[in-house]
């Protein structure tokens, strides 16, 4: 009798079948792995396509030295899509790792830096400065932005940093982030709320400029500079920048300026050093009197050298023009301020100041400038305002004469034949100080006819006048008539010689004022 087959072939069909099983169980695992749930394969996933623990990411044209970067656990992990696994592995991204983790190094190296500081990286938009932190062992860092990219950067803003007081150790900010920042100061203040006293924060900035890089530092009124260094960047975006190190003081609040003014602190200021540095830049004051000053002084503004294009202005918490004197809104903010300053890109608060009614209405339709009806004044009291008519000025509205204020016991004693109104007077000095700070950028230009003997002096006693950054100042004098060949003014007692004292006087104190017209 022949032996039977049977049960080998009965066994060897049911470890087929088991087989192809398996087969077709894996298959379809890694389908739903891949395609429904949009995840990268890992051993939690019961998948054959997992990154082995010694993965590298090859840096083509990394730095010196720098060979590869080994992928941490967090680009590892279930949660990275495979959209962002080729981003982990791209040459832009590799790029930035190295330059963040060689900036690290030397950080870590001058003592600013250790493995074991608990870190914060901020407005950082896919986490490369974060990775780079892990990757040199600084492994309990995390980053910030409006939209997380998780396992690196969660959900938060500069200006509002979902962490609590005295969190971290070390706080980095680079790609400029910060003066792109629509609230600087708020930025600040959440680097510095958050930081650890004696903790450092690292900011990678443009400044260019001395005025920029003063700007920059008083943000940070509780910390204290530690170094400051120019630095090659990464790409066309950002090729050099410059890094600052700062440090935050226990219980100690440093100023970076020299005594300035803060309400109820003394009144008397200096201008910083790096202010007065842009006065010997500015155009030279007009020395001889002009004989025919409504042409003069009009070429004039062909000249001006403008704060903003001699400095980077980014650094400021707002920016504020106030027109003493505004008239019409096309007399200047219009015509002049609105078209011909240099901004920068910066939104300005605008404040009109005009005592007379006559140009009142007209405001209420300019939604962006804020209106004060009143005089600008050395202090709170009820004055007189007279109009006449001046034949140097051009008519703006039928015929309406430029107004000047007085005190009203100085009425005019039968000798004036003009208009006369009663008008609310306040204290310029005193609302300037109350409604800008050090920290914002304060443009201003004044036209007072004759006022302005009253109010420069106050602006120095009440030390306001540090507050303002640049001043387009008419100065009004008894100067030659346009109507009447030889004969002078007889509006002003004041002479161009006491108008040029005065303009010079504000430029030897540091303060960069133009003569306007």
């Amino acid at each position: 009798m022949e032996p039977t087959v049977g049960k080998p072939s009965f066994l060897r069909n049911i470890l087929v079948r088991v087989l192809l099983f398996s087969v077709l169980i894996i298959v379809v695992r890694f389908a739903y792995v891949v395609t429904i749930a949009g995840e990268s394969c890992s051993l939690g996933d019961f998948c054959f396509f997992s990154l082995p623990d010694n993965f590298n990411l090859v840096t083509i044209g990394a730095g010196t030295g720098a060979s590869g970067i080994t992928a941490n656990k967090a680009v590892r992990s279930n949660v990275v899509s495979p959209s962002r696994r080729d981003m982990y592995t791209s040459k832009e991204w590799i790029k930035a790792v190295n330059f963040y983790s060689s900036v690290f190094q030397d950080l870590i190296s001058e003592g600013y830096l250790s493995q074991n500081a608990k870190s914060l990286c901020v407005e950082t938009q896919y986490g490369q400065d974060v990775f780079a932190l892990k990757e040199i062992g600084v492994g309990d860092s995390i980053g910030i932005f409006k939209k997380s990219s998780k396992p690196l950067v969660i959900s938060g803003e500069g200006h509002r940093i979902p962490f609590g007081g005295n969190t971290f150790d070390f706080v980095f900010v680079g790609g400029a982030r910060l003066e792109k920042a629509s609230k600087p100061l708020d930025f600040a203040s959440e680097i510095v709320r958050t930081l650890k006293p004696e903790g450092f924060a690292v900011v990678h900035v443009r400044a260019k400029d001395e005025y920029s890089f003063n700007s920059f530092l008083d943000l940070f009124n509780s910390c204290k500079l530690v170094k400051s260094r120019d630095i090659d960047g990464f790409d066309s975006s950002l090729p050099y920048s410059r890094e600052i190190v700062l440090k935050k003081e226990s219980d100690l609040i440093l100023g970076h300026r020299e005594n300035l003014p803060d309400g109820n602190v003394a009144n008397k200021c200096s201008v910083p050093g790096y202010k007065q540095a842009f006065v010997r830049k500015a155009e030279p004051l007009i020395m001889e009197e002009p004989l025919k000053p409504w042409i003069t002084m009009k070429r004039n503004i062909k000249n001006i050298k403008y704060l903003p294009s001699m400095a980077d202005i980014s650094f400021k918490n707002r920016y504020v023009y106030v027109d003493v004197g505004a008239r019409s809104y096309g007399s200047s903010i219009g015509s002049w301020f609105k078209k011909q300053y240099p901004k920068q890109n910066k939104t300005f608060d605008v404040y009109a100041i005009e005592a007379d009614k006559t140009f009142h209405g007209e405001y209420k339709v300019k939604k962006k400038v804020k209106l004060l009806p009143y005089a600008a004044w050395v202090r709170n009291e009820t004055l007189s305002f007279e109009i006449n008519h001046d034949p140097d000025k051009e008519v703006v509205v039928k015929g309406r004469g430029m107004g000047r204020i007085q005190p009203v016991q100085s009425l005019s004693d039968g000798g004036f034949d003009g208009e006369v109104d009663r008008i609310q007077g306040f204290d310029f000095a005193d609302w300037l100080k109350n409604t800008v700070t050090d920290k914002d950028f304060v443009v201003m230009k004044m036209d007072v006819e004759g006022t302005e003997f009253d109010l420069i002096p106050r602006l120095f006693e009440t030390g306001a006048i540090c507050l303002i950054d640049e001043v387009f100042l008419e100065c009004h004098y008894n100067r030659w008539q346009r109507c009447c060949p030889g004969q002078r003014s007889p509006k002003y007692e004041k002479t161009y010689a006491q108008c040029l004292e005065l303009f010079t006087s504000l430029r030897q104190n540091g303060v960069l004022v133009h003569q306007w017209w």
